[in-house]
């Protein structure tokens, strides 16, 4: 499942997936992984939800965005939950373009079972409908 939380900028997007991300760390029985572009968010999260900057591993583009996301799904078995905060920003692109990332990413989500939450800083009615499924 993809869950897609949108809004303008300053609106409490990022707020909302730390929220939902400590929410879940109650009460999953597996992991729940936080990915973000900096690491002003990782002292507002549970100490059981895993943090990862990006930005330590030159991440900048969806494919290698993409690949990542495969590499922390096959490295544990047990993540439940993935939380990225700006995937168009740190994908380096507008979300017009995400739409073959997007397409992957549910893949992803329907063979490995996990569950992605993600923010998307756009108003509902410019989503595109790629996206609008998600919402």
């Amino acid at each position: 499942m993809i869950k897609i939380i949108y809004g303008k900028k300053g609106t409490g997007k990022t707020m909302l997936l730390i929220d939902n991300a400590n929410q879940a760390s109650k009460t999953v029985k597996g992991k729940v992984i936080f990915i973000a572009d900096n690491k002003r968010c990782m002292y507002d999260l549970q100490r059981d939800v895993g943090f990862i900057d990006v930005t330590d591993y030159k991440i900048n583009e969806k494919t290698s965005l993409l690949n990542f996301l495969r590499g922390v799904v096959a490295g544990n078995i047990d993540n439940e939950y993935i939380f990225i905060d700006g995937v168009a920003r740190i994908s380096g692109v507008d979300i017009e373009s995400l739409k073959d990332f997007f397409e992957e990413l549910d893949i992803l989500s329907k063979n490995s079972g996990v569950n992605f939450q993600v923010t998307c800083s756009i108003d509902r009615d410019e989503l595109p409908d790629f996206i609008k499924k998600y919402t």
